[in-house]
């Protein structure tokens, strides 16, 4: 397995006190939304026994607030909440990779599924493992940094800027997919490995475009332990 942080990996022996014993359970009986606006279960994503599935806990699917949004128009910068559509167009250029080696990939973001849906149709990406969660229930669960310092002023979104213009053109960026609910700019996102129920690995985004490494991801998945 890679070498991963501590405290970005979650094993049988320090689950227990980092998250409650039975948060695959919990995580499981969570609604979220499809894309096309129907409701669904978790636990009826993937193979509860023992199916292997990493589910991508994005930010929300458009930009941050007005605020940073003028201070991309007043400093030639744009707003970071083009990070989501950065990791969406990573999940998407990875997704053969862990479909090939048996993993369900399952992105979800912050917003109603009608802005899920301008994600789709304008980066693209495939509506059928896109989710919406409009309320943050799996992220709440899950315990995943909320707050306006962790968005604003975060040392692990330092590097953000230097990527910005490349990768909104590269993946059509538009503000039209921030939530209605602007408190949902304030949370940050996370990356989850499931084997059945059994949370194996979890990173917790430290700030805005702090996203696991998607190859430390794919190799917790190809040496997950048999049962």
């Amino acid at each position: 397995m890679a070498s991963i942080h501590p405290s970005r990996l979650l094993t049988a022996t320090t689950t227990a006190t980092d998250l409650a014993a039975d948060i695959g359970d919990s995580f499981g009986d969570i609604q979220i939304f499809t894309a096309a606006g129907m409701p669904v279960l978790f636990k009826d994503l993937w193979d509860q026994n023992e199916g292997i599935a990493v589910v991508s806990l994005m930010r929300h699917f458009g930009c941050f607030c007005r605020l940073l949004y003028m201070r991309a128009v007043l400093v030639g910068n744009g707003s970071c909440g083009f990070k989501c559509w950065e990791l969406a167009a990573q999940l998407k250029e990875a997704m053969p990779k862990f479909e090939a080696a048996g993993v369900k990939l399952i992105a979800v973001g912050v917003g109603t599924p009608d802005k899920a849906r301008v994600l789709a149709e304008r980066l693209p990406f495939p509506m059928d493992t896109l989710y919406a969660d409009p309320d943050r229930k799996a992220y709440d669960v899950m315990g995943l940094y909320f707050g306006i310092r962790r968005t604003f002023f975060s040392s692990a979104s330092k590097n953000i800027w230097a990527r910005l213009q490349s990768t909104r053109k590269s993946t059509n960026y538009t503000i039209a997919a921030t939530p209605r609910d602007k408190s949902g700019v304030l949370q940050q996102g996370g990356m989850l490995v499931f084997k059945g129920k059994q949370l194996v690995y979890a990173w917790k985004d430290e700030g805005a475009g702090d996203h696991a490494p998607l190859d430390d991801v794919f190799n917790v998945c190809c040496n997950v332990p048999a049962a």
